[in-house]
This record gives C-alpha cells, structure tokens and sequence, in this order.
C-alpha cells in the first residue's frame, strides 16, 4: 500500500472534509437562493429569474452531499452509525425539507394560478431555509458533545432527544449557518441577475454579512470561554486497530483552540471567515458583484474549517464519556479499504471537478426578464 495506516487516517480526514465545503461551497448557495426567493422576487417573473439562477446546477451542486454521505459511511462507519442514531430525527426533517426542492422546481410552472406557484415558491423557501439550520445546529451540538457511549459488546446507546439539540449554542449556531448561507445565495445572485431583483439582493447580502459576522464573533468567543472542548490524553498507537474506549479523553473550557495554539497558522482560518463576509458586504455596498460573490466563497471556507481545525482530530464526541468519543484515529475502516478508496477518490474527484467547472462555464451569464420571456415553457 502507499501509505501507512495513520497517514491515510489523515488523508480522509481532508478529504471528507473537501467533500463538505465542496456542499457548504456549491450547494450553500442554493439553499441561499431558496432563502432569497420570497423576499427578493416581487412578482412572478423577478421568482422564475431568481429560481433559473441555479435551474441549470442545483441537481449537480446537491450531489456533493450524497457523496459527502457515501464517504462518511465508507471511511468512518462507527460515526455514520452514531451520527444517523442519535440525528434521527433532525436528519429525517432535513429530509424531508429536501424533497421540496425537485418537486418545486418541476411542478411550480406547470399551472398558472398564483397560489399554486405561491405555495410552491414557500416550498422552496422551506427547502432552502431549513437544511442550513439542522447542518448548524448539528455542528454546534458536535463542539459541545453528543451524548452517546458504547457498552461492553459495542452497542451504541444514545440517550439525548431532538429537542436537546435545540440548546442555546446549538441555535446560535444554526443562526449562523442559515445567515452565511444565506449571504452565500445573495451575492450569487447579484452576479447572476440584474435590476431590481439583484438590488434586493445586494441589500439581503449586507445585512446577513454583518449578521454573520456579528454571530462567528460570538461563537468564537462562547467556545473559548463558556463550551467545554476536548483533548486527548493518552491513546495507543495511531497506526493500530483499536476501541474507541482505549483512549483516556479530558475536557476543559477553551481546549477547543489548542490546535490554534500549536500551530499558530490555523488563525488565517477565523479571519478568512471574518474578513470574507466583511469584504462581501464591501463589495456588495459598491455593486461588485463577483468579488462579493468570491468573498463570501471565502466566509464559507474559513467559517467550515475553523470548526473543523478546532475539533481535528475529534469527529464526534462523547459528552457521556468522554473516552468513548470517536476521532480520526479510531473511527475509520480498515487499512485496506482506505486504500482502494484513495485510489477511487484521487481518480474520480479531479473529473467530477473539471466537469462542475465546466457546466458553470457554460451556464454563465445572466437570467433577465427577457430570457424567462423567451423560455416560457421551459424554464422553470
């Protein structure tokens, strides 16, 4: 094999993580546009404009999810199952908020009445709102702990509920993710229309700009001061085969920023998060519609990856017990199956990337009044 086993422990721990910001990058601002629709588009033309905005790439850009899924349960089988136990629910409303978004998109046209294209364009709404808010809230309930354990034959048992998950920090963080979202699907469409549906979108991108930032500064300084983070303190060998259990884990208030700690360069992450939505709301203020669009590109990325430098090499913890959290280390497949997957993955990603290129290469421009008027049977 090419590598050893701690190294292609390593290795999936980076790609997961691609594969995640390639969602939170291409499929965030769907969910944006979706966010968007009631409110920048007025009349029944300005909605098909802001909906053809991601008509021709919405299906492609949902793919990294599945995708996304499909790694998560072939490289860390043990948090697939832990995460889709004890997720269930919010996992299923997310579900369910998703199937609003092929129908929507299909059968809104299909009738002229204004309330059946209205209940439709409120679908879509919904199918844009609510998956941002789950992902958040998910993600801020990971930084405090999951409460989950195993018993002695490597059952999980997970004692929370659905309506645990909506604890303060966990909201905020939800908050958070819909706003970065939804400044994501604003700037997108400032460069993907014109007129008065992109003027509306211009002023929806500062005001979740500024929330955004406002709500990242908060959840920094929760984190460091008020949310137990993790560490590990003794653990066998990263390139053996073992329990989750056999490591010793502490917690103590702030250790989510040890790693910034140890390698110092990690703080270029929080400022790329930062100054990203900053420069956004700059940008957009002066109707610089593709350096916003980039900017906000570049929020995204620094807010995904602070929380994931933060809590590598910690997946999902255990709030429970502590030692039974599952990190990069002692949640992944065999050494054998990381490989052939490696081989899969550095062959398959750089082609689905060139083609995803490719498709907005072609798509590019912008959707006017005069284009849904041209297309009004078949565009969306």
């Amino acid at each position: 094999m090419l590598f050893d086993y701690e190294t292609y422990k390593l290795i999936w721990w980076a790609f997961v993580g691609v594969l995640l910001l390639g969602f939170a990058l291409t499929d965030g601002f769907d969910f944006g546009v979706g966010i968007a629709l009631p409110f920048v588009g007025r009349t029944d033309t300005e909605r098909r404009i802001v909906i053809n905005s991601i008509g021709a790439t919405w299906e492609g850009n949902q793919t990294w999810l599945i995708t996304a899924g499909g790694a998560l349960f072939a490289a860390w089988p043990l948090v697939y199952a832990a995460a889709f136990s004890g997720f269930y629910v919010a996992l299923l409303l997310c579900l369910f908020a998703l199937f609003f978004r092929p129908v929507g998109f299909d059968y809104r046209n299909k009738l002229q009445d204004p309330r059946w294209r209205s209940t439709w364009d409120w679908c879509l709404f919904a199918g844009g709102f609510v998956p941002p808010v789950i992902f958040g809230v998910a993600f801020g309930n990971l930084l405090q702990g999951v409460p989950f354990r195993y018993d002695d034959m490597l059952r999980l048992e997970y004692t929370g509920s659905f309506f645990d998950l909506l604890n303060p920090f966990g909201l905020l963080c939800g908050v958070l993710s819909l706003a970065m979202l939804a400044l994501h699907g604003a700037t997108w469409l400032q460069q993907k229309t014109e007129g008065a549906v992109a003027e509306r979108a211009r002023l929806m991108a500062m005001g979740a700009a500024m929330l955004t930032i406002a709500l990242f500064a908060a959840g920094g300084l929760w984190i460091a001061t008020g949310i137990e983070g993790y560490r590990i303190a003794a653990m066998p060998d990263a390139n053996s085969v073992f329990l989750p259990a056999a490591k010793t884990v502490t917690r103590a208030t702030g250790a989510w920023l040890d790693n910034f700690g140890r390698w110092p360069l990690l703080w270029v992450l929080p400022i790329m998060g930062l100054g990203g939505a900053l420069l956004s709301c700059v940008f957009s203020a002066v109707r610089r519609s593709l350096p916003a669009f980039l900017s906000s590109g570049l929020a995204v990325t620094g807010v995904v990856l602070t929380a994931g430098a933060a809590m590598f090499p910690f997946v999902m913890p255990s709030s429970l017990l502590p030692a039974h959290s599952l990190t990069a280390w002692d949640a992944v497949s065999s050494h054998r199956t990381l490989s052939v997957m490696f081989w899969v993955v550095i062959v398959m990603l750089p082609i689905v990337s060139l083609y995803t290129g490719w498709v907005y290469r072609v798509m590019r421009g912008k959707v006017t009044h005069q284009h849904i008027q041209d297309n009004q049977h078949t565009a969306y």
